[in-house]
C-alpha cells in the first residue's frame, strides 16, 4: 500500500496553498504549523509572513481563512491572538486516515525518500574480558538505531568492533603456551557462557599474576606479542582459542539482552591489520599525518593539552606500534570503500568524543569522509547508581553486566506473579525475563543518550511512570479486550462523533510515522519511547472513559472503539519491537 499521508501533513499543505491563494506576492510560506493545546493544531506561520510583508497578522490571517478549501478535513479554522490559526479537524477525518493506516502492514508509515548504506558501530565487548554495566548503553542504543533505520528503508550493516587485539595478549598467550589445557573444557556438550567466561577469568587472573612478579615470563609474553603481530601460527592458533571462548560468553550475554549478534558482523581490531601500514603511509604521503619525536601525528589547532601545547592523534608510534587512531582510520577506509557506506554511525561512551572528533577530521583530511560520506559519534552518558556515582558494587568494583540483567529479571518476575491471576510458572519465568530485560532497556532508550541515567530497578519494574512495563500492560490490557469481545470485531465508522478520549488517542495514533522519522533522523530513540509512553497514557484514559465491552455500548460504536484498540495494540507492538522489547500477549 501507498504511505498515509498524516493530518498534520495535511493541514500543513491546505494552510501553505491558502497562503499563497491568499497572498501570491509572497512566495512560498511555512505555516509553523504544531499540536495545540487549545485545538488539534495551530499556526503560526502568519506573523513571520506579515512581519516580512509589513502588513496585520490578524487580517492577513483572516485571508488565509477565507482562502481555505474544506474538503471534509476542517471542523473550525479560528484566528486567535496576534494572528494564530487555532485548527480543529473533524471526526471522519481521523478515522479515514486511521482505517488506512491500520489497512497496511506498516501501519501507513513511508520510508525515507532517500536511502543509503549505514553502518552502525556498537556493541563493542573485549576479548578475555567480562562485560560490565559499562557495555550496555552501546549494545542497547545500537540495537535500537539498527532497528528503527532499517524500518525506514535504510540498508543498515552492522559491526561490533570488539578488542581482540594489543599487547595483553602476549601475556594470554604464552600463558596457555605453556598450560596448554587451561581452557579445556570439562565435559562434553555446549558449554555456558559462565563456564567459559570463568575459564578465561582464571587464566588473565593467574597470568597477569605471572607477568607481574616474573621477569623471564613477562619478556617471553613480550616476544610473544612480536610473534602474534608476524602471524606465528602456533601463536595465532592460541590467539584464536581465547576469541573462541569469549564468543561463547558474548553470545551468552547478548542471548539474555534478547539480542542477536551475527559472526558475519564481529570485525574486531585484528580485522584491520593488513590495513595499518598501508593506512600510515597514505596518510604520510598526502602530508596528513607528520613525524613528530618519531611517532606518526596528526596535529589540530584546536586540540590542546593543559599545557598549553598541540596534542596530537598518533597514529603509529614512536616503537612501530600503532594506536587506535591507526585501526579506526582502516575502518573507515574498509566502510566507506569496501561496504559503500553513505553514513558511518559510532555508538560510543561520550568519554571518547575527543578521539573520534580527531580521527573523523583525519578522515575528513585523507578525502575518505566527504560530502558523500558522513561519519557521526552517537555518544553517550554513563550509568550511575541511585546515589548519581557512577555504578558499582558495594566493594568499589564495576558491575557485572550478567548479574545487573539477572536481578532486573528477578524483580520483574516478583511483580508479573504479584499481578498473574492464571499463568502458570513457566509463563510466569517468560514474561518475567521479558519485562525485566525490556525494564533495563527502556531506562536506558527513555533518557537522551548523551545524558548520564540512574540505574534504579525499583523504578524500572513499576507499574507507574514512564517505564516500559506501564506500556507492556497497555498493550496487555488491548489483547485482554478482544478476549472478551465475543462477535464484536474492529470496524471504523468515520460518521460517529467521537469522544475527546477517542479524539486524543486518535490523533495521537497518526503521529507515529513522523515520530520514527525523527528518531531515525537524529539518532534519537528516545522520541520513540516518549511517543509510546504517551500512547499507552492515551489509551488508558480512554479505556476508563470510553466503555467498549461493559457497558455495552452500541454496536457501532463498540466496533469502532475496537478499532481503536487494533490500532493502538499494533503500534504499540510495533514501536516496542523496533526498541527491542517484548510485547507479553497476557501479564
Amino acid at each position: 500500500m501507498a504511505p498515509v499521508t498524516s493530518l498534520a501533513s495535511t493541514v500543513d499543505q491546505r494552510i501553505a496553498d491558502a497562503l499563497s491563494a491568499a497572498l501570491p506576492e509572497a512566495g512560498p510560506a511555512d505555516p509553523l504549523l504544531r499540536r495545540s493545546d487549545r485545538a488539534d493544531f495551530q499556526a503560526n506561520g502568519m506573523l513571520a509572513l506579515a512581519k516580512k510583508l509589513k502588513g496585520n497578522p490578524r487580517e492577513l490571517a483572516t485571508k488565509v481563512v477565507d482562502a481555505l478549501a474544506g474538503g471534509g478535513l476542517f471542523k473550525e479554522v479560528e484566528v486567535s491572538g496576534p494572528g494564530f490559526l487555532n485548527i480543529t479537524v473533524t471526526d471522519r477525518a481521523i478515522i479515514e486516515t486511521l482505517a488506512a493506516r491500520l489497512a497496511d502492514d506498516r501501519l501507513g508509515v513511508p520510508y525515507a525518500t532517500d536511502p543509503g548504506t549505514t553502518v552502525i558501530d556498537y556493541a563493542q565487548p573485549n576479548v578475555a574480558k567480562e562485560m560490565h554495566v559499562g557495555h550496555l548503553r552501546s549494545a542497547v542504543i545500537g540495537a535500537a538505531m539498527v532497528e528503527i533505520l532499517e524500518f525506514t528503508g535504510e540498508n543498515v550493516v552492522r559491526r561490533h568492533h570488539i578488542g581482540d587485539w594489543g599487547t595483553q595478549f602476549g601475556m594470554l598467550i604464552q600463558y596457555l603456551t605453556e598450560h596448554p589445557h587451561e581452557l579445556d573444557h570439562n565435559r562434553g556438550g555446549e558449554v555456558s557462557g559462565e563456564e567459559a567466561m570463568s575459564n578465561l577469568d582464571r587464566v588473565y587472573k593467574t597470568s597477569r599474576a605471572l607477568f607481574d612478579s616474573d621477569e623471564e615470563f613477562k619478556a617471553r609474553a613480550r616476544d610473544r606479542v612480536v610473534a602474534l603481530q608476524a602471524g606465528d601460527p602456533g601463536t595465532r592458533a592460541h590467539w584464536q582459542r581465547f576469541v573462541d571462548e569469549s564468543n561463547i560468553y558474548f553470545h551468552s550475554v547478548f542471548d539474555l539482552l534478547d539480542m542477536e549478534i551475527r559472526d558475519e558482523d564481529v570485525v574486531g581490531e585484528s580485522g584491520y591489520n593488513d590495513m595499518l601500514e598501508e593506512t600510515c603511509r597514505i596518510l604520510e604521503e598526502t602530508g596528513v599525518a607528520v613525524r613528530s619525536d618519531g611517532a606518526l601525528c596528526v596535529f589540530f589547532d584546536d586540540v590542546k593539552g593543559p599545557d598549553g601545547n598541540p596534542t596530537p592523534l598518533i597514529v603509529k608510534k614512536s616503537n612501530g606500534g600503532y594506536g587506535y587512531a591507526a585501526t579506526d582510520l582502516s575502518a573507515i577506509r574498509d566502510r566507506v570503500g569496501n561496504l559503500k557506506a553513505d553514513t558511518l554511525l559510532y555508538v560510543v561512551d561520550a568519554r571518547q568524543s575527543l578521539h573520534f572528533r580527531m580521527v573523523f577530521e583525519t578522515a575528513r583530511r585523507a578525502g575518505w569522509l566527504n560530502d558523500r560520506v558522513n561519519a557521526v559519534q552517537l555518544a553517550f552518558g554513563t550509568v550511575l547508581g541511585k546515589d548519581g556515582k557512577p555504578f558499582k558494587t558495594r566493594e568499589g568494583e564495576t558491575v557485572r553486566l550478567v548479574d545487573l540483567l539477572d536481578e532486573a529479571v528477578e524483580r520483574a518476575s516478583a511483580v508479573v506473579r504479584e499481578k498473574a491471576k492464571d499463568l502458570t510458572e513457566d509463563e510466569i519465568a517468560e514474561r518475567g525475563t521479558q519485562v525485566g530485560i525490556g525494564a533495563v532497556k527502556y531506562a536506558d532508550l527513555s533518557t537522551s543518550a548523551a545524558r548520564d541515567y540512574k540505574f534504579d530497578l525499583d523504578q524500572m519494574v513499576s507499574l507507574n511512570g514512564d517505564t516500559s512495563v506501564y506500556i507492556q500492560y497497555a498493550y496487555a490490557r488491548t489483547r485482554s479486550i478482544f478476549g472478551k469481545a465475543g462477535d464484536r470485531t474492529p470496524v471504523p465508522h468515520p460518521e460517529l462523533e467521537l469522544a475527546p478520549a477517542e479524539r486524543a488517542l486518535g490523533l495521537h495514533l497518526d503521529q507515529f510515522g513522523e515520530v520514527l522519522t525523527e528518531a531515525a533522523t537524529a539518532y534519537e530513540p528516545h522520541k520513540l519511547t516518549a511517543y509510546l509512553y504517551q500512547l499507552s497514557s492515551l489509551f488508558t484514559t480512554f479505556y476508563s472513559e470510553c466503555p467498549v465491552i461493559k457497558p455495552a455500548p452500541p454496536q457501532e460504536v463498540a466496533e469502532n472503539r475496537l478499532f481503536l484498540c487494533d490500532l493502538t495494540a499494533r503500534t504499540l507492538h510495533r514501536g516496542m519491537a523496533l526498541l527491542g522489547i517484548r510485547t507479553p500477549e497476557r501479564l
